[in-house]
């Protein structure tokens, strides 16, 4: 059994104290989040394979010195 934090508790007592109507949009606000924290691991899985592939290739052209150190400053 997962517990709530103690924060979540006092961020859900605090909306209980507010009219229906921002409670409801608070909590699509919440809904909206976590949907887009499931869509972001689906893509991250999925894009493992790219990421591994890119990495290589980043590899290569380093080992084989057609990279240039990074300037910071310059950005």
């Amino acid at each position: 059994m997962v517990l709530m934090s103690k924060l979540l508790e006092q961020a859900i007592a605090k909306l209980k104290t507010l009219p229906a109507s921002e409670q409801d949009a608070i909590a699509t606000l919440i809904f909206e989040e976590l949907e887009d924290e499931v869509l972001w691991d689906r893509t991250f899985e999925k894009s493992q394979d790219a990421l591994a592939f890119l990495a290589a290739e980043a590899m290569a052209e380093y080992q084989a010195g057609k990279t240039q150190p990074l300037a910071p400053e310059s950005l």
